[in-house]
């Protein structure tokens, strides 16, 4: 059965063409290790909400956006195996100390989709 990462991280908005780099590095990346799909997501229609909101969950700040990703892999043993291959890419150590969004701040889960996949 297939599984799913969900992400959801503050970017910086003068750091977001550094973020898309990464980001189409790690499409090939995580493809390369068993990934079937990979999307991520600018913010178009995000408002802020009075109680709960993806800006709210990751305490945006105004020169700040919310991105959204997720990654579908074929199982959870392939999702796994592939997180640790690419924990240890010799290509993500350019953002080893520079990560152009707030990893401390990123909210991100494991689902199991029981519509649509």
């Amino acid at each position: 059965m297939a599984y799913v990462d969900g992400f959801l991280m503050p970017v910086k908005k003068d750091r977001v063409e550094d973020y898309k780099r990464m980001a189409r590095l790690a499409e090939q990346v995580w493809r390369e290790y068993g990934a079937i799909g990979y999307v991520e997501c600018l913010p178009d229609d995000v408002p802020y909400g009075e109680l709960t909101s993806f800006p709210r969950a990751v305490q945006l700040q105004e020169d700040e956006l919310v991105v959204f990703s997720w990654v579908v892999y074929p199982s959870r043993e392939k999702r796994d195996e592939a997180n640790r291959k690419v924990m240890n890419d010799p290509r993500f150590k350019e953002w080893e100390n520079d990560m152009p969004f707030d990893p401390k701040r990123m909210i991100w889960g494991g689902f199991v989709p029981f519509v649509g996949l």
